[in-house]
């Protein structure tokens, strides 16, 4: 199948793995990501994930500040791919660059479609507490996430999951799918599916005031943000008007008193929520590494009564 040319879209981790087996199959003719940004404390610019696979890759890299121009249009018509590819990639693509591909335009989406149509169906997943998610992969179209769908795979998710387990795994099952998919397509086998849209969610980005912890919501609600959250950006509470991140923990059953309040502060932190407790075992204060708790508690003063948030 190397005769088939591909070229791939896509920026994090999470499209690494489906470019490098990609290019175990097929001739990926180009690799299109986001442009170098500035990222960490310092602001230094980095390359996004997937240009530093496609290197790694010896592939040709492209990195448009816009999409919506004559000038990338007209470069990937002579490129001329049987497929675009795209898993991440960050933006939508536009009709005109849909109809460049011979045969089709698919991509790699971290969701049981038409659940959780976005750009956060993983931490979605993970923090409405769902027990599985999966990947499909998916003729696109101008619309978000809204292309018939060729082939779905679910995974389980477990009660302990964060979202950075269940990218891990959604990431390796995309891989796999995709070239799957693109060898049906190639033959004719692959089916075709319009999505229900009675049925579609959606799955927006992330916003700051989510990441605050909400000592009146249930232990059970509290612990899939903490891991829904996690490894990034972290849920935080207050401790003496200071963020103190939360990176895991596991409700309890417990009265609840006052919420956010500490019941008890011996190896772990146990807090009083709307419904239940919620044991704290990991947490990062401000300029430092996560730790345990119980590392937390040597250097620090969290009499019970403490009232967090």
């Amino acid at each position: 199948m190397k005769e088939t040319k591909i070229v791939f879209m896509g920026t994090p981790e999470f499209a690494v793995a489906a470019l490098q087996e990609l290019a175990k199959k097929f001739t990926v003719a180009a690799v299109v990501t986001q442009p170098d940004r500035p990222c960490g404390r310092g602001k230094k610019t980095m390359p996004p994930a997937v240009k530093k696979a496609a290197e790694e890759l010896g592939l040709q890299v492209i990195q448009p500040r816009k999409i919506k121009t004559s000038e990338f249009l007209e470069l990937l018509r002579e490129l001329s791919p049987d497929f675009i590819v795209t898993a991440a990639y960050g933006r939508i693509l536009p009709q005109l660059v849909l109809d460049v591909p011979k045969i089709a335009a698919l991509n790699i989406h971290a969701s049981l479609l038409p659940r959780y149509r976005g750009a956060a169906p993983i931490h979605r997943a993970v923090m409405n507490g769902d027990t599985e998610s999966g990947i499909t992969i998916m003729h696109m179209d101008a619309g978000m996430d809204t292309g018939d769908i060729i082939f779905k795979e679910a995974v389980p998710i477990d009660f302990f999951d964060t979202t950075g387990n269940l990218h891990d795994k959604l990431s390796a099952l995309g891989a796999k799918m995709i070239v799957k998919t693109i060898a049906e397509v190639l033959s004719g086998t692959a089916p075709r599916l319009r999505q229900d849209e009675n049925l579609s969610t959606s799955a927006p980005p992330l916003c700051r005031e989510e990441e605050l912890i909400n000592w009146n919501a249930s232990a059970v609600d509290i612990h899939n943000l903490v891991r829904g959250m996690n490894p990034w950006p972290g849920a935080y509470t207050l401790l003496n008007g200071e963020r103190l991140k939360v990176w895991s923990g596991k409700p309890e059953e417990g009265c609840s008193k006052c919420s956010g309040m500490v019941l008890s502060a011996e190896g772990d932190i146990v807090v009083s929520t709307g419904n239940g407790c919620y044991r704290i075992t990991s947490v990062q204060p401000p300029g430092k590494k996560a730790m345990a708790s119980s590392d937390f508690l040597r250097g620090n003063d969290l009499p019970a009564g403490t009232i967090l948030g």
